[in-house]
């Protein structure tokens, strides 16, 4: 992995980690790659992120159906589901594929570019 690819994808994995909206697996996976980066084992660690990566990124249309469910509702309240809804439309009508938040965006931008991270 190039130098420049490493400092990009480190700077995403971060932000995973410091999302609340990240899982523990996701943060587990990001854990273990930042520890092997720039060593022997970064390939592998780098395939176990994107694995785990590929299974938790949700795509915006998940994330649409579940703020406009009575569940988040209950989870954000009512405003906060409404406004949440209104994003997540407004971020679909953009063009925007996956879930819009902080763990997401920036597990989407490491799928993106999955080939520079595996060369």
């Amino acid at each position: 992995m190039k130098d420049e690819t490493r400092k990009f994808a480190e700077g995403k994995v971060q932000a995973l980690l410091a999302s609340d909206s990240c899982c523990n697996e996701l943060k587990e996976a990001a854990g273990a790659w930042l520890k092997a980066k720039g060593t022997a084992e970064e390939r592998t660690a780098t395939e176990a992120l994107l694995r785990e990566l590929e299974e938790d990124v949700v795509p915006l249309t998940d994330t649409l159906a579940f703020f406009r469910s009575e569940d988040a509702v209950k989870y954000f309240g009512k405003d906060k589901a409404a406004a949440l809804t209104a994003e997540a439309e407004k971020a679909l009508a953009a063009g925007e594929k996956y879930c819009i938040c902080d763990a997401c965006q920036a597990g989407a931008a490491l799928l993106k570019a999955k080939d520079a991270l595996l060369s």
